[in-house]
């Protein structure tokens, strides 16, 4: 409420009030429900890509301090041109210059919380001039999205294609690797395999020829038995005067 041009220091609440007669008082209406700025900040990253932000504030008046925003800001009071707006553009240039164009994509979440408290510092720095520190809340300040110049955007993807083809042929060349390594082993069992059978048949042999010699000391005669079992009944043939013996054994 204003009298003759004064602004009263008490906020009237919602509802039916009664105000001094004769056109000496004048009442301003302030919205102090939840409202939405949106605004895309231009800037430059810390390596020197150009970067457009787009950032998002809900806001809102609290009631008690609409007389003193009143009194510092006009009767059309515009928090959103004359401190939101600012802020924001303010605080995407200082932030994303810490930072480069990659790091603003993979440290995304620390760049949002960097600029929400810049702007939160912004606002309250200009309100706190104003003598007006506290007479807007801000509800939720979100960072939306990060652009970049289409060139940028092309280093970008050759840069993330050229990762990838360097990952498959990474791949590829285990693949083989293992795949040769699968072959090498495959083939030492197969030779282990053939030396294992190599060395039973090998000590088999031995051991038969081993109880052969055993037999034939033990008993002399079976010599002779073992080739009569394997003659054919063919005499050899014998040039000259050699006349081979037999012995018969019954």
């Amino acid at each position: 409420v204003k009298y003759f041009g004064a602004v009263q220091p008490v906020a009237l609440p919602e509802g039916i009030h009664f105000i001094r007669p004769y056109g000496f008082a004048t009442v301003v209406a302030i919205d102090t429900k939840l409202r939405t700025v949106e605004e895309e900040a231009h800037s430059a990253s810390k390596d020197l890509q150009n970067v457009m932000a787009k950032v998002v504030v809900q806001y809102s008046i609290q009631a008690p301090a609409a007389p003193r925003l009143v009194q510092n800001f006009g009767q059309e009071i515009d928090i959103e041109s004359t401190t939101l707006r600012p802020g924001i553009q303010e605080s995407v240039k200082v932030i994303t210059s810490r930072y480069t164009a990659e790091e603003l994509v993979t440290q995304r979440e620390s760049v949002k919380l960097g600029i929400v408290a810049e702007i939160k510092h912004f606002v309250d720095t200009t309100l706190k001039e104003k003598a007006v520190l506290g007479s807007v809340r801000l509800a939720n300040v979100s960072v939306k999205d990060f652009m970049f110049s289409p060139e940028f955007n092309a280093a970008i993807e050759q840069k993330v294609r050229a990762e990838q083809d360097a990952l498959r042929a990474e791949n590829e060349k285990r693949q083989r690797v293992t795949q040769a390594e699968a072959a090498a082993a495959e083939k030492k069992l197969a030779a282990d395999a053939v030396a294992y059978q190599t060395e039973v048949e090998s000590k088999a042999r031995a051991a038969a020829i081993e109880r052969e010699s055993k037999a034939l000391q033990a008993n002399p005669g079976l010599i002779q038995l073992r080739t009569v079992e394997r003659w054919n009944g063919v005499l050899p043939t014998y040039t000259g005067n050699s006349i081979p013996m037999m012995k018969f054994v019954q």
